[in-house]
């Protein structure tokens, strides 16, 4: 079994738990014992966009540090946010000494110095790159015959370049899992679009619309489903369907499930482990037409 140190972050310890599970369970299945960090602290959540405030990135240096305590050069996550903002940070900061050097000065009566040698990862490049998509489908024990899935990728795993996991204009990691799971992709040309993001506290119209945007066109591309990896997104895409319904009373609600919910059931893992009581939409009638 080998073991990969693992951030979870804040909401898979919440509202995203079937997230975080069904990961860890499928993981065994592979070969990966998904080890979860000690004392991690939150990411921060947003990337600064101010190139001068370099005290907001102290929280994904504090992680990056935690790794490097633990004798790690490494570490991977399931968020898609918590991904982009501490793979961010620590492009930035492993790529400038003077930087480095004030963070350390700021941490040094509480921590070690951080060497700026510690790289993040995101799960969905362990499947791809390290396990590979050929084990994956050799892993499968439930294949999911006759279901078309939508790959949705959102903007924080495919933008800015340096920390994008895919080519940004046209992913395929995500159709390449699918296809493993012996779903269908479908064409989704929304796939790579915003979900409205932190606006759903502020302008929740705003993201109603892009919500229906969103799944109005994975449903007449056909899909029976909609894949994420953001927490996020799956509020936005998911438990807002609720508000779009409310505006809109001919809207068809569609589930969405997160890539590892998916993976989970492929490997006909116990759907205890998937949380799907968490899930706004139940996903249950699709599941059924499982064989």
């Amino acid at each position: 079994m080998k073991e990969l140190l693992y951030y979870p972050g804040c909401t898979l310890k919440n509202t995203a738990k079937g997230f975080e599970d069904s990961a860890l369970a499928c993981a065994e299945k592979l070969g990966y014992k998904l080890k979860e960090m000690v004392d991690w602290y939150c990411c921060g959540t947003v990337y600064s966009l101010t190139s001068d405030d370099l005290m907001h990135h102290i929280a994904s240096v504090r992680n990056l540090l935690k790794v490097q305590d633990a004798g790690g050069e490494r570490f991977t996550t399931l968020c898609s946010m918590c991904y982009n903002t501490i793979k961010r940070s620590s492009i930035r900061i492993n790529n400038d000494e003077e930087e480095r050097e004030k963070l350390n000065s700021f941490m040094y009566k509480e921590e070690n110095d951080y060497n700026g040698k510690v790289e993040m990862i995101h799960y969905l490049q362990i499947l791809r790159d390290e396990i590979g998509f050929d084990k994956i489908k050799n892993a499968v024990k439930k294949p999911l015959n006759g279901i078309k899935l939508a790959p949705y990728y959102g903007c924080l795993l495919l933008r800015p370049d340096e920390a994008a996991i895919d080519n940004p204009d046209s992913p395929s990691i995500l159709e390449d899992l699918i296809t493993s799971m012996g779903a269908e992709p479908i064409y989704f040309p929304f796939k790579n679009e915003c979900c409205g993001a932190y606006q759903t506290v502020s302008e929740v119209e705003l993201v109603v619309e892009r919500t229906r945007n969103i799944i109005g066109n994975a449903k007449r591309n056909g899909a029976d489903a909609i894949l994420v990896s953001c927490p996020l997104c799956a509020f936005n895409l998911d438990n807002r369907q609720e508000d779009v319904l409310a505006k809109y009373p001919d809207f068809e609600n569609i589930p969405i499930l997160y890539f590892t919910q998916a993976l989970a059931v492929s490997f006909d893992l116990d759907h205890e482990v998937c949380h799907f009581e968490l899930n706004y939409r139940s996903p249950e009638d699709l599941l059924r037409r499982i064989v």
